[in-house]
């Protein structure tokens, strides 16, 4: 099972609807890391395996510099979605890319497209 982190900016509902449904997926609110720097975040992600989940294009950055395989990042693109709207589209993007989450990737999500670079 993939694990999930939401970064600020998302939804918290959005971990709740998905919770519901049997995800395991965690807001970082949740956990005190709201103020967190993307680094520790990164950090956090990898130690407890959760694919993190962002509209910060800093994170592919940080793991494109640093040569990391670990964590997954999902990077939405696409501003104002609702706590609905965030869960189906990490739902449709695990139906597509599972595999690729699952071994170290950098995923770019917009209204049409779905984008996968290998870590």
């Amino acid at each position: 099972m993939i694990r999930f982190l939401l970064d600020q900016g998302l939804p918290r509902s959005a971990a709740e609807i998905l919770r519901n449904k049997g995800y395991d997926i965690v807001h970082v609110a949740e956990v005190g890391m709201s103020n967190a720097k993307d680094l520790e975040i990164v950090q956090h992600a990898g130690q407890e395996g959760r694919v993190i989940v962002t509209l910060d294009a800093d994170f592919h950055a940080l793991l494109m510099v640093g040569g990391h395989l670990a964590p997954s990042v999902i990077r939405v693109r696409m501003e104002g979605l609702k706590g609905e709207g965030l869960a189906a589209l990490i739902e449709q993007v695990l139906t597509n890319v599972a595999q690729d989450l699952k071994s170290g990737a950098l995923v770019t999500v917009n209204a049409k497209t779905i984008r996968v670079h290998r870590l």
